[in-house]
């Protein structure tokens, strides 16, 4: 092992960004309950079960695209909507018109409250470019460069996979691997020389079939037991814990 707690054949490391590089998982979870919880009121009336912002947030849209979120919960609460289209109103009763809603109130919230970095995870990403590794930014979201730029650390990725890169190149989003996949590829390594740095569900399950070299799990929220059983081949709670200059 690396002075970075990474193994010796590690040449790349691919971080996810909302609870990884930034503090902005709270303020996703908060906007998904806003927009939930009044669609369930609407829909469903006094037997819509509220949007629960730690157990449904993590099992069914953390890391996901945003589309692909708003099925997976409405799905397990047995509601079907029509997709409609990416343009969709927000006060569209469609799975893009409820994503679209998410999205209006997630950045006026980031507006209101600012983004901060998480300090611990910004010198382990200094550490790792000064040992000469490549880095990249593995994001589902289509903010991800607004956000890196709120916090100064657009200049600590080589290659950026997000929402915007995903739809221009045709990926399916995390749980499946193709994102992580192709950010190894624009940084020229093979996915068994990357380390991937996860603290979604989803994600852990995309290290795993992506058979990336080893996956790092990030546990900002007390589900350490469900990283390593999602695929974690180690799980710390701050990036400080690996090593590097810290």
């Amino acid at each position: 092992m690396t002075q970075l707690g990474l193994p010796d054949t590690v040449q790349a490391c691919l971080f996810d960004l909302d609870g990884v590089v930034t503090k902005t998982a709270v303020v996703h979870a908060a906007a998904w309950k806003e927009t939930f919880d009044v669609f369930l009121r609407d829909y469903q009336g006094a037997r819509g079960r509220p949007f629960d912002a730690v157990d449904d947030y993590d099992e069914y849209v953390d890391g996901r695209p945003r589309a692909d979120g708003v099925r997976a919960f409405l799905d397990s609460r047995g509601i079907r909507l029509p997709d409609g289209n990416p343009g969709d109103p927000p006060d569209a009763r469609t799975v893009h018109g409820l994503g679209n809603r998410k999205n209006e109130l997630l950045l006026a919230k980031i507006r209101t409250g600012g983004v901060e970095a998480y300090e611990g995870t910004l010198r382990y990403l200094e550490a790792v470019r000064a040992e000469g590794l490549r880095t990249a930014i593995v994001s589902s979201s289509a903010n991800c460069l607004d956000v890196l730029r709120s916090v100064g650390a657009e200049h600590l990725f080589d290659v950026r996979i997000d929402g915007v890169v995903a739809v221009e190149r045709n990926l399916p989003g995390k749980p499946h691997p193709d994102t992580f996949l192709a950010a190894a590829r624009d940084l020229g390594v093979e996915a068994s020389r990357a380390a991937v740095f996860e603290d979604a569900l989803a994600g852990m399950d995309a290290g795993r079939a992506g058979r990336f070299g080893y996956v790092v799990g990030v546990d900002r929220v007390g589900q350490t037991d469900a990283l390593y059983a999602h695929g974690a081949d180690i799980v710390v709670r701050d990036l400080a814990e690996l090593g590097g200059k810290q």
